[in-house]
């Protein structure tokens, strides 16, 4: 752009331009400038240029300025950073000949989007006058003695160019302390490309003016040498808008940046030398890549001598406590390292370079490069040492962080696994090392839990505080931990209560003696934790509960160890004594469910007690079956049969439930590879427990038994209940995405009973919602479950997923549901569950009678 215009670089990132014959030049060359009187024309488009940037000056600061109440900075202090950032991007101006005269290049574009961003915008052609017009004035009296009224011409016309690009931006958004946004981005870059164009055209006038000269082909010319400096200035200005809003310190890596910038535009044009110098500066910093102070510091004295041709080498590098290392290279390639005292920050020799290494206003080391002396460092060598020591201070800087974040994850980890305030197992750590330790026994091996509680524990917090509770705690464990053996689990599940897991019980003869050894461990605990001592200066004796239950290694898991040694804990503080073991009598709940696990792992071994009923879906529109859900019955010998509901709750809280799990796919993927061989595409569907999308392996384990019955993925659907809906679990999530991605269907089962279906939905691909029976069952009677299902079948037409109905158990609720657009259903009203053995004929039959149109059903219900 001609320099009058672009003395303000604009969007572009380039400033000030000026276009004229050589030695003719007029803002952009001032010596002639100086030399030449203005012409009366040039007179008149300053005089005009002059006032229109004063009255948008004087409108722009009566409107408005939109500040927040709590502004931390006065209206004046904004002006004067409008004023400054208007100044630094004046000065900071490039300037080189062309053929149509002296070119100059400013960031005057940056200026005006990091401007929109915090100054009110009515004051940016006032700011940008007197910025400019300061910044000129300047410039003028330290090289280009231009005349006055070029000064004024140039400062006028960038205002001028800032008040039209202010009204384009602001047309489009309010940029004033706005986050940045893709809309924000367009309107700032909009106001740019305005700002572009109303410089070069004012510059072109000028010329054309002055000249005498067409102004089309220096403007174009301007403009095309221009584009790419206009792209930097706006990329700049947005990162710096981006930089403030995410943290203004980082603004302090833009110096360099920018200086490197100007000096790439400056040096483009630069001999294969000097590009295989920076290829070697660029090979030395990428070696800087090490993820540990020693590497980073090795690489950085290697780089430096190959790539300044030196003598010797330092990198003094501060560590964290105070203390400073040296790592010192020569001309011989040797590298070695000393302890030493932190450096005085001496000056530099004639054959030196000395740079401080720092991020930010840390300082991290320094580098120190000595040349040979027949060959003193350059302004080139200078200023690859600059860049090279900020990239080896990043590089440092870096290396410092991940030391601090390999110790923060050490500890991190354990702090996720121990209790803080003990140093104990937590309750999640207990659970987890727990279940292990009893996977790891033999399945009759015993072992005892030992549950311990404080007693009084509450006295003592109210009394002498919370700090003496603390002090509590810890003596506690600090006991236990000293009567634990080798093998043994001692965790705190949280408050006074702590667990001691016995896992290598002694058998003795009658199967009594693993109950009385627990029964003297517990006691010999509670007698050493009475042993008085001393908390907050108060004399006691700490008294415990213990609950102690024993059991087989294989027949439950730690949580269900840990409910009964809770209820025999209770049964200790009841009875007055300190120790209890745990009386399956007084846990009516345990009983029943113990011998139905028990008869259950019967049942999966005799492979004919448990058999799949199942039940057909059908489309509402042509009677086509749509599926087939796999719903599991136990034909007990001793109980009768017995439905989902008398045994899949114990299963689903035993170790069982993985097995339970593995033998239903199994059985349903039986079934649906006989069904593939005789043609029949029909999905099948399997409910899944919550606690089964707990175990990672599942997706493994599911895509194993699919290519064993060699069963595509998407003919398996597997229904999620409500639980999970409920669970925000990231294990389960991504359990749940990983199936999705082999291709196997997801359905949310009894969908609309739980709060958070609509929320689930939209974390989790599924392909069905099957609406729950209780609201097709109600539809009729009930407009509540009336519009329930019917924003279901709404939001899976939105979404694209099936919906089925399900216990469709008359003719009315099918043809409600057909007019409701549902896309299919299941009930009694079509099939009642039925044998594996019969289940093939049926589909078939569908498949072959919805061939033809389905009959509408009449109004009388009739299908």
């Amino acid at each position: 752009m001609p320099e009058p215009a672009s003395a303000d670089p604009g969007p572009s990132g380039r400033a000030s331009t000026e276009s004229g014959p050589p030695g003719r030049g007029a803002a952009g060359d001032p010596d002639r400038s100086a030399e030449r009187s203005t012409p009366h024309r040039v007179l008149v488009l300053t005089v005009a240029v002059a006032l229109t940037a004063l009255v948008a000056a004087a409108i722009g600061l009566t409107l408005p300025t939109q500040l927040p109440p709590d502004d931390p900075l006065p209206a004046p202090a904004r002006f004067g950073i409008g004023v400054a950032v208007v100044v630094v991007a004046q000065l900071a101006r490039l300037r080189f000949r062309t053929a149509s005269g002296m070119v100059s290049t400013t960031w005057g574009e940056a200026a005006l989007v990091v401007g929109l961003h915090l100054v009110p915008a009515g004051w940016l052609p006032a700011t940008t006058l007197v910025g400019a017009g300061l910044a000129w004035a300047l410039l003028s009296l330290a090289a280009d003695r231009q005349p006055p009224l070029e000064t004024v011409r140039i400062a006028a016309s960038l205002s001028a160019a800032t008040a039209l690009a202010v009204a384009v931006t602001s047309a489009l958004d309010a940029p004033l302390l706005a986050t940045p946004t893709p809309e924000l981005a367009l309107a700032l870059a909009a106001g740019a490309v305005t700002y572009l164009l109303a410089t070069a055209w004012l510059g072109g006038v000028a010329v054309a003016l002055r000249h005498g000269v067409p102004m089309g082909p220096p403007l174009l010319a301007a403009l095309r040498g221009k584009l790419l400096m206009f792209v930097g200035n706006v990329a700049v200005g947005l990162a710096a808008v981006a930089l403030l809003e995410l943290d203004a310190r980082w603004l302090l890596a833009f110096p360099p940046v920018l200086w490197l910038l100007q000096q790439t535009y400056r040096h483009r044009l630069r001999a294969d030398q000097e590009r295989r110098t920076w290829r070697a500066f660029a090979e030395a910093t990428a070696a800087l890549n090490q993820l540990d102070e020693r590497g980073v510091a090795t690489a950085a004295v290697t780089g430096a001598l190959t790539l300044f041709g030196a003598e010797l080498v330092d990198v003094d590098v501060a560590r964290g406590d105070g203390r400073w290392r040296r790592y010192r290279g020569d001309s011989g390639g040797r590298v070695t390292d000393r302890e030493i005292d932190p450096p005085t920050g001496s000056a530099a020799g004639p054959h030196e370079l000395v740079r401080p290494l720092t991020v930010g206003s840390s300082r991290v080391g320094e580098l120190r490069v000595r040349f040979p002396g027949s060959a003193p460092p350059d302004a080139r060598e200078q200023d690859a040492a600059a860049a090279y020591s900020d990239a080896l201070a990043a590089a440092l800087h870096d290396a410092a962080t991940h030391r601090e974040l390999r110790l923060v994850t050490a500890r991190s980890s354990y702090e996720a696994v121990h209790d803080p305030l003990t140093g104990l197992l937590n309750r999640a750590a207990m659970l987890g090392k727990g279940d292990q330790a009893l996977r790891q026994r033999a399945h009759d091996h015993p072992v005892a839990l030992l549950l311990l509680d404080i007693d009084q524990f509450k006295e003592v917090n109210d009394t002498l505080g919370h700090a003496a509770g603390d002090q509590l705690l810890r003596l506690t464990a600090n006991r236990l931990g000293a009567l634990t053996r080798s093998g043994d689990l001692l965790g705190r599940l949280g408050g006074d209560e702590f667990a001691l897991l016995l896992t290598s019980v002694p058998v003795v003869g009658a199967r009594t003696a693993p109950m009385a050894y627990a029964l003297r461990q517990a006691r010999e605990i509670a007698e050493r934790l009475a042993a008085p001592t001393e908390v907050a200066g108060v004399r006691m004796s700490v008294e415990v509960s213990v609950g102690v239950v024993v059991a087989d290694a294989g027949t439950a898991d730690l949580t269900e160890l840990l409910r009964r040694a809770d209820i025999a804990m209770y049964q200790a503080k009841e009875g007055g004594g300190s120790v209890a073991a745990y009386d399956s009598s007084k846990d009516a709940a345990s009983t029943d469910q113990l011998a139905l696990l028990a008869e259950l792992r019967e049942a999966l071994a005799a492979d004919d007690q448990l058999v799949l009923a199942l039940q057909p879906a059908v489309d509402l529109a042509t009677g086509a079956p749509t599926g087939v859900e796999a719903l599991i019955r136990w034909r007990h010998p001793r109980r009768g049969w017995l439905g989902p509901g008398d045994f899949i709750r114990p299963v689903e809280n035993s170790e069982q439930l993985g097995t339970f799990t593995r033998y239903v796919l199994d059985k349903a993927l039986t079934v649906a590879a006989e069904w593939a061989r005789a043609g029949l595409d029909v999905p099948i569907s399997v409910n899944l427990s919550a606690r089964s999308l707990l175990d990672p392996r599942l997706p493994a384990e599911i895509g194993e038994a699919l290519r064993r019955h060699q069963v595509p993925p998407q003919r398996l659907v597997l229904e999620i209940t409500e639980t999970v809906v409920m669970s925000e679990l990231e294990v389960i999530d991504e359990v749940l995405a990983t199936l999705r991605s082999m291709g196997v269907q997801l359905a949310v089962d009894d969908f609309g009973t739980g709060f958070s279906s609509l929320a689930f939905v939209t974390r989790i691909a599924v392909d069905e919602l099957k609406v729950d029976r209780s609201f097709v069952i109600r539809m009729a009677d009930s407009p509540e479950a009336a519009a329930i299902v019917r924003a279901t079948v709404g939001l899976a037409h939105e979404l694209g997923l099936r919906v089925v109905a399900e216990g469709v158990e008359t003719a009315e609720q099918r043809l409600a549901l057909a007019e409701l657009g549902c896309t299919a259903a299941q009930g009694y009203h079509f099939f009642k569950p039925m044998p594996a053995d019969k289940i093939s004929a049926v589909l078939g039959s569908l498949v072959d009678t919805s061939q033809a149109n389905v009959v509408p059903l009449r109004a009388d219900g009739a299908s």
